[in-house]
């Protein structure tokens, strides 16, 4: 036999019983002999017989698979948020499938139909840079599949949601650039369509207003990663009018400033500051070390599969949408003054 996954009817072809024989010694069913059902399960263990847990779902019209659509594995705030939702996953018994959508539109759209057509009980899913339209996601609603958005939600479909407080990790980081002196603060923000966009930005110019510091449009750029940063940082470092400080999106984004910044050879941070928004490895290892706001993408997973899990096992109910927001600190390192 090639070493594939066997099932149950190559134990039945290898023993010359039936099918439903197999499945019975299997589920040791109380109307087989002691002798057929040692003899089935002994070679099951051999061959290392694994259920198909996705078939039998399907069999018994109810499924214990959680599909999951993240925008990258990769990411250090994305694969801590994996990491928070097999724990809760594991411990409350389901399976997880797993599909990222790479920031495409598109690709989210095709991941949301195969996990439809796999009958999934819940969804959890964070939108792509790409997804202005929320057609795909209303149709797991649709579906009767319930569906929770985290960090990047969906306003538009009536759903539980887990959120970093985004507001005011901005608020406090651009707040800090103010007081230790800066007062040309650029920010690096993704695509405005997201929420945790419009949120961060909108922490950053609250920050300005309350200090009494007028907005400045030119410092204010749609540019949230490492190899957009070098060229946009290094045009604004080599103008007239030069920042003194930067507030990026996320840590890929502030570490491309960095090395910018050192590259034309700006003193860090007596010159220029640099502040982040994610706290991954990166930031430690970085030199100098970055200061960022700390979010913890494990509470993000945790809480995001807790509300989904409660939502699955109270189907028939109808209670109202619940919002978890997750709070954010601000961590100072070498980057800033």
């Amino acid at each position: 036999m090639s070493n594939s996954q066997i099932t149950i009817k190559d134990i039945a072809k290898a023993l010359n019983v039936s099918v439903s024989t197999v499945s019975r010694a299997l589920n040791d069913s109380p109307d087989l002999s002691g002798a057929t059902k040692q003899q089935v399960q002994e070679y099951a263990r051999q061959h290392h017989y694994k259920p198909n847990l996705l078939a039998l779902s399907m069999k018994k019209r109810e499924s214990k698979t959680i599909g999951v659509i993240v925008p990258q594995i990769i990411h250090h705030f994305f694969s801590s948020v994996l990491e928070g939702m097999m724990d809760v996953a594991e411990k409350e018994g389901f399976n997880v499938l797993l599909f990222r959508s790479r920031d495409s539109f598109e690709k989210e759209q095709h991941s949301v139909q195969q996990l439809i057509s796999s009958q999934v009980c819940g969804v959890l899913t964070s939108i792509a840079k790409e997804t202005t339209h929320y057609e795909h996601f209303q149709e797991l609603v649709d579906n009767n599949i319930p569906v929770v958005f985290f960090d990047r939600i969906c306003v538009d479909i009536p759903s539980n949601r887990v959120v970093i407080d985004d507001y005011a990790g901005a608020l406090a980081a651009t707040e800090y650039l103010i007081k230790t002196g800066c007062h040309r603060i650029a920010f690096f923000c993704s695509p405005l369509n997201l929420e945790i966009s419009k949120n961060r930005r909108g922490g950053y110019l609250d920050a300005l207003s309350k200090h009494g510091i007028p907005v400045d449009k030119d410092l204010i750029k749609i540019c949230d990663n490492y190899d957009e940063a070098i060229p946009v940082a290094t045009e604004m470092l080599q103008s007239e009018n030069r920042p003194d400080a930067f507030f990026a999106v996320n840590d890929e984004t502030a570490l491309g400033i960095l090395h910018a910044t050192k590259h034309l050879h700006f003193k860090i941070p007596e010159e220029v500051s640099i502040c982040g928004f994610t706290d991954g490895f990166a930031a430690i290892a970085s030199d100098p070390q970055l200061t960022t706001v700390g979010q913890s993408g494990q509470d993000v997973g945790r809480s995001a599969m807790e509300l989904l899990v409660e939502k699955i096992r109270h189907k028939g109910d109808q209670p109202l949408i619940k919002n978890k927001i997750i709070k954010t600190k601000l961590i100072v390192r070498e980057t800033t003054r």
